[in-house]
């Protein structure tokens, strides 16, 4: 090529560089964000999914988009994370929408109701069956929207410091329990409390708690709680499926382009799957150490689980009565799970049943 043509070449394609670069830059633009958890860094699987999260959008961005991670506490306490989001204290929030259950009791369907939905059935409601529309208009009074990240699985019951065999054992237990499902406790006789996750061993090492839930096995060692109480009841009824929440202001979602909406809600997802399997691959090993230390392992009996599905259905009752929101979603919810364990119980509950029966063969 002659001198004088490759000049003109390189000048076209550096002005078509010129023109296509605002329009890439206009797409993609710098952000950076700041996102408050409900979870202090020791929590390493749910605070992990927000790291998780920061980090796949950065590389999806080439490093034009940052979120900022902040554990409870350093910006706001864990229970504010959904006030601090809604004011614009900060852009986005990883929390559990059921901490928040006394602003509107349709926040518990967010994360768990009791005897609800498990893991997957609670994904599979909230993608396929409504149920993040009918959040994302509870989320909406608040200024936000929500994008599920993360499910811890069917939750252990909890820590005590002695035997609970009766409805009778319940009366007057002090139990830090999260969020909606102490309106169910509590008409069992419990003194239900909700508090965030630091302040929880505290409380039952000084004896202000004689019980106390959080997750399950990986977490609560994490926590200690098999220190000061060691018998650990299962399962917990109230948090069949617990879903975890992704925040965002919702001017600040609605400003983003089409491209980074998707990136942060394809992030959120992918962080939330990690979150789930690694819960599921760190649960096992850490029941055995649990027991090894003493840990005494407790179903809670039938006559306590009936009572609770009955004072369940009685609360859900009251509640739709005088709120038309919580009774449409519960309705939503409800038939959801009745055609979803029409299938479960054919095959999915008789295959795990047959699996766990020829484990104790093998």
């Amino acid at each position: 090529m002659k001198r004088r043509e490759f000049l003109r070449a390189a000048g076209a394609g550096l002005a078509a560089s010129a023109l296509a670069a605002p329009a890439i830059a206009q797409t993609m633009p710098e952000l950076k964000w700041r996102l408050t958890a409900s979870w202090p860094k020791s929590l390493d699987t749910l605070y992990g999914a927000c790291e998780d999260l920061s980090k796949r959008v950065a590389e999806a961005t080439d490093n034009k988009f940052q979120i900022q991670v902040f554990a409870a506490g350093e910006i706001v306490p864990g229970l504010q994370v959904l006030d601090a989001v809604q004011n614009g204290t900060v852009e986005v929030g990883h929390t559990a929408g059921y901490y928040y259950w006394g602003k509107d009791p349709s926040f518990g369907f967010c994360t768990a109701i009791p005897f609800g939905l498990n893991a997957r059935q609670q994904d599979s409601w909230q993608l396929f069956g409504g149920g993040m529309d009918l959040l994302n208009g509870l989320f909406a009074d608040f200024n936000c929207y929500g994008i599920p990240m993360g499910n811890t699985c069917a939750q252990m019951g909890g820590w005590f410091r002695k035997e609970i065999k009766t409805l009778d054992d319940l009366k007057g237990l002090k139990f830090r329990i999260g969020g909606f499902a102490g309106t169910v406790t509590n008409r069992l006789g419990v003194v239900s409390q909700q508090l965030a996750p630091g302040d929880i061993y505290p409380a039952l090492e000084k004896g202000t708690l004689d019980a106390v839930e959080w997750i399950g096995p990986y977490d609560d060692e994490k926590l200690g709680f098999y220190r000061v109480a060691k018998y650990y009841y299962y399962p917990g009824w109230w948090e069949g499926g617990a879903t975890g929440h992704l925040l965002i202001n919702k001017p600040k979602w609605e400003g983003l382009s089409k491209a980074y909406q998707a990136i942060l809600f394809s992030a959120a997802r992918e962080a939330g799957l990690r979150m789930t399997a690694k819960y599921d691959a760190v649960n096992p090993p850490a029941m055995k150490r649990l027991v090894a230390n003493g840990a005494q392992l407790r179903p809670f009996s039938p006559e306590i689980m009936e009572a609770s599905y009955k004072a369940a259905n009685e609360v859900y009752a009251e509640l739709s009565a005088k709120n038309a929101r919580f009774k449409k979603i519960l309705e939503s919810l409800m038939s959801f799970r009745q055609s979803s364990y029409s299938w479960w119980q054919v095959c999915e509950l008789t295959f795990d049943a047959f699996q766990v029966r020829m484990l104790g063969k093998a």
